[in-house]
């Protein structure tokens, strides 16, 4: 088992249905996600960093 710590982005314009729904599987590319943050978000182009722990 491997935790890794990793920052993503989602543009928030393509995310149909809930926003955490959406992160939660972005963040299955990289592994079983522990715990996630929006730490920021672009207004003009509707970008969400995403910090996150995840268990490899």
């Amino acid at each position: 088992m491997i935790i890794e710590s990793i920052e993503i982005e989602i543009d928030i314009n393509n995310v149909s249905g809930e926003l955490d729904k959406a992160i939660e599987v972005a963040l299955q590319q990289w592994g079983e996600p522990l715990r996630w943050a929006i730490t920021t978000v672009d207004r003009e182009t509707n970008i969400a960093q995403i910090e996150a722990i995840v268990i490899k």
